[in-house]
């Protein structure tokens, strides 16, 4: 019998892998429900083919990810990673101007250019976002706070303060920012805007949000 789209955590927190090999084994988790999923989309994708393509326990599978939803969600945040990792290193961080718009449109670029490189899959963009629908009507481990997520922390950083030092109100702008492109990244995906109507979009709030 297949997967459910969502198995219950009934609360239960996920392990947190901490020897390199724990590191190891979440990330061939995360790299193979990558590739399944983009070969046959989130409904086709099942826990025990995710386990046996990654090499292993189905156990082990769920005490890093209690649900599929929650499995593709971790996959989202692990190729946000990836890509911060080289965007990072390819560009030295931008410092807000006195009206912003220095870190407006850098944090724009980021934005768009996520966006496009996580459409590239179109099956696994759609399998990401059906998930992050499922899991929030599910029963699932806590969340954290988006700007403390690793796109979040990319905002603030292009902000032009440390992370742990931000104002109130840049953690509310990179909040505000981080949702603002979950909906344009959404609308794309399903075609209902094109890449430059919500490049548009995209550049005109963080024009707004960020300029005094």
């Amino acid at each position: 019998m297949g997967d459910d789209v969502a198995r219950p955590a009934g609360g239960r927190q996920p392990a947190a892998p901490m020897s390199s090999g724990q590191i190891a084994r979440r990330v061939r988790i995360l790299r193979a429900a990558s590739e399944l999923g983009a070969r046959e989309g989130l409904a086709s994708v099942q826990m025990h083919d995710v386990a046996k393509e990654a090499g292993v326990a189905i156990a082990t599978l769920y005490r890093y990810f209690p649900s599929k939803p929650y499995l593709f969600m971790a996959v989202l945040e692990w190729h946000i990673e990836q890509y911060l990792g080289g965007h990072e290193n390819g560009q030295e961080n931008l410092a807000a101007d006195d009206e912003g718009t220095d870190a407006a449109a850098g944090i724009a670029d980021l934005l768009i250019t996520l966006s496009v490189k996580l459409l590239d899959s179109p099956l696994l963009a759609s399998a990401v976002a059906l998930s992050s629908f499922t899991e929030y009507t599910s029963v699932v481990p806590a969340r954290t706070d988006l700007v403390d997520s690793a796109l979040g922390q990319a905002i603030l950083r292009l902000l032009g303060g440390g992370v742990r030092e931000a104002s109130e109100t840049d953690r509310s702008r990179a909040r505000l920012l981080v949702y603002g492109w979950w909906g344009l990244f959404v609308a794309m995906l399903t075609e209902e805007l094109s890449t430059a109507e919500a490049e548009t979009t995209m550049r005109l709030a963080a024009r707004l949000l960020l300029t005094p």
